[in-house]
């Protein structure tokens, strides 16, 4: 049985065809209703307790929600058609538009994984004696509060929480795991008659806490503080901030749910070989500083990492991918919006990508304002970096005309221009942009005005990861083409240069994708350049530097096989003929080893034998390095009877 669409024209706001949305969704969707929450209640009463019914109504999401619980049934799931959709200035059909959002709506949605975090409220506050002893006070009834006052402070005469002086050296952590060190640390001794005494001062102390209160005034203990949970900071003279930062610590204590934002493949990463750096694009971008080096490849401290998304978007080998949502199904949802688009009759959709704060924006432009055109559909996610480079050609190919990026506040603008800029590299410059702005009536002005180009003529909607994705729709845009890319792109050529390379190959047996190959009957350097990550490691470990990469992107057929990018002609062995190494190499080193003494008489002609040869060489010499004394002899009897006097 087919779900049912419950909509609502909002006082005859908008304009629904019910008929026609039947129709191009297969679900069953009724006359639109008038005032579905307040007058004509009961329709939405009768649809909760039949089941299976969506409400095209999220602004009353509190009076369904109740209704629901009063009926004993579940809240319905709710979608947004009016804001996104039916509420424009544009007068062009919206029946597509509105096909698409109720497509998307109908993909399942993936679990979320969280891990749990446990805060028993113990707390620590750094500050200046006079703000944070009085956020001490406020805290003792709520909280287990140790305040850390500067090296040289007065010891309050107080036992309703600990105080403790010294200098705060370092932190490291989040809620519920903070660890602090702290240096001239000076403990009070509880006992004694008179005023507090403090312990003799020491250095390196350890201790841990659950939150941290920073009312210093300098500068924040972490990168990205206001995106690290547990950690609060206020400018000490600034009092309604003291105020919110100790009013949200009082609520820091219980479990609470961390978002595990990513997931990682170790064997994917093309961070390290043999101890040298190759690449290095996540830990370059990463904001809270999440993700730090472990041997060969790159770690993600999940209580640290807050999802922003960048490493995912700029990640060349998927070791790292955004998994809230997962990849695949953000791929999913802008191929599914295109094409349910266009089923509906509509072409040319434009693809507007946004956070929370832009679903706000939104709304406003809706009620207030033009709202959005009729061809552009919105995308919600929880992060905007999350829309990478891949996703954006995706879209293009799956035939949207334009991207656009809603950047909100916060939004990591250097990271989300990179990849808009690898974008437009590869779809087109005028096909992909950013839209920076606060202002709802501006984004919808930019939308209005915009130009976008032409769609592409046969969409694709490819499976795989991001890399194939990116491919094949890139491939749908230009065909057979070869596309020049800005420099730190994760596609590209690896040059060689084919007078310094010697052949060592020790770039092959260290390329983390196998892009790079040998053969195994002849001295030849092998390239693929669809597997290449651009990583930078053969260029690196190269000892002739001799390798340099090229960015770019090959859509013709030849970059899926490897091709040769230098071959040597193999020496003939002296002795058995048999073919090994480089006959150039070993002609190098023969005559560069000639005058040397150690190689004089036969043993400069070693060089030039395979192995079973040299080994057969150096074991018969004169001076082999195998040879012995000679055995001893075995003893007999008769050497013992011979010895004896008695004999």
């Amino acid at each position: 049985m087919a779900k049912t669409l419950i909509t609502c024209d909002c006082l005859g706001t908008q304009t629904i065809d019910a008929k026609a949305l039947s129709e191009a969704t297969g679900l069953t969707v009724p006359a639109p209703c008038t005032a579905l929450c307040t007058r004509q209640i009961d329709r939405a009463a009768e649809a909760l307790t039949t089941g299976d019914t969506i409400f095209c109504c999220t602004q009353e999401e509190a009076v369904f929600t109740a209704l629901a619980e009063e009926l004993g049934v579940d809240a319905p799931p709710l979608l947004d058609l009016r804001d996104r959709a039916g509420w424009s200035a544009d007068q062009g059909h919206k029946l597509p538009k509105m096909s698409a959002l109720v497509a998307e709506a109908l993909l399942p949605a993936a679990p979320e994984k969280t891990i749990d975090v446990l805060s028993e409220g113990v707390c620590l506050i750094v500050g200046p004696a006079e703000v944070a002893l009085a956020a001490a006070e406020q805290l003792k009834d709520h909280l287990a509060v140790t305040v850390l006052l500067p090296d040289g402070a007065e010891v309050p005469d107080t036992r309703a929480y600990d105080v403790i002086t010294g200098r705060l050296r370092r932190a490291k952590g989040a809620l519920g795991q903070f660890e602090v060190t702290i240096d001239a640390l000076r403990m009070v001794e509880p006992g004694g008659r008179g005023a507090l005494t403090l312990s003799e001062p020491r250095d390196g102390g350890q201790s841990a806490c659950d939150i941290l209160l920073d009312l210093r005034g300098e500068a924040p203990l972490f990168p990205a503080h206001e995106k690290r949970e547990g950690y609060l900071r206020a400018e000490p003279g600034h009092a309604p901030a003291v105020a919110a930062a100790v009013l949200a610590a009082s609520h820091l204590t219980g479990t609470f749910e961390k978002v595990l934002h990513v997931k990682m493949e170790p064997m994917l990463c093309a961070h390290s070989r043999a101890e040298q750096t190759g690449c290095t694009r996540c830990l370059d971008l990463c904001p809270t500083g999440a993700i730090l080096p472990a041997g060969e490849h790159v770690t993600v401290d999940p209580m640290i990492c807050a999802g922003c998304g960048a490493c995912s978007a700029v990640c060349p080998s998927g070791a790292i991918s955004y998994d809230a949502p997962p990849v695949d199904l953000t791929m999913r949802r802008v191929q599914t919006l295109a094409k349910a688009f266009m089923d509906a009759g509509g072409s040319a959709p434009r693809l507007l990508v946004h956070d929370a704060h832009g679903a706000e924006m939104i709304r406003l432009s809706a009620r207030y304002g033009q709202g959005l055109p009729a061809d552009v559909i919105p995308l919600e996610l929880p992060k905007l970096g999350v829309f990478g480079h891949a996703e954006a050609v995706a879209a293009l190919g799956a035939g949207f005309a334009s991207v656009s990026l809603l950047a909100g506040p916060g939004a990591d603008l250097d990271a989300i221009g990179a990849q808009v800029a690898l974008a437009q590299a590869i779809g087109g410059a005028a096909s992909v942009s950013i839209i920076d702005t606060v202002d709802p009536d501006a984004l919808s002005e930019a939308l209005f005005d915009e130009n976008a180009p032409d769609a592409v003529a046969q969409p694709v909607r490819p499976m795989g990861t991001r890399r194939q994705i990116t491919r094949q729709a890139a491939r749908a845009l230009h065909g057979d083409a070869t596309l020049p890319l800005p420099q730190g792109a994760p596609y590209g050529a690896v040059v060689v240069d084919q007078d310094a390379c010697t052949l060592c190959l020790s770039c092959v047996s260290l390329c983390p994708s196998g892009a790079l190959g040998d053969n195994p009957d002849r001295p030849e350097l092998r390239f693929q350049e669809d597997a290449c990550l651009q990583c930078g490691l053969c260029a690196n470990l190269c000892p002739e530097k001799a390798i340099t990469l090229e960015p770019r992107l090959d859509l013709s057929d030849a970059a899926l096989s490897q091709r040769i990018l230098k071959e040597e002609e193999p020496f003939a062995c002296v002795e058995c003929g048999a073919l090994f190494g480089v006959k150039s190499t070993v002609e190098r080193i023969t005559a560069k080893l000639s005058e040397h003494a150690m190689f004089a008489g036969d043993k400069l002609r070693m060089i030039q034998m395979c192995d079973d040869c040299r080994v057969n060489a150096q074991f018969h010499a004169d001076d082999s390095p195998f040879a012995s004394k000679p055995r001893p002899r075995p003893r007999t009897t008769e050497d013992y009877l011979s010895k004896r006097r008695d004999h």
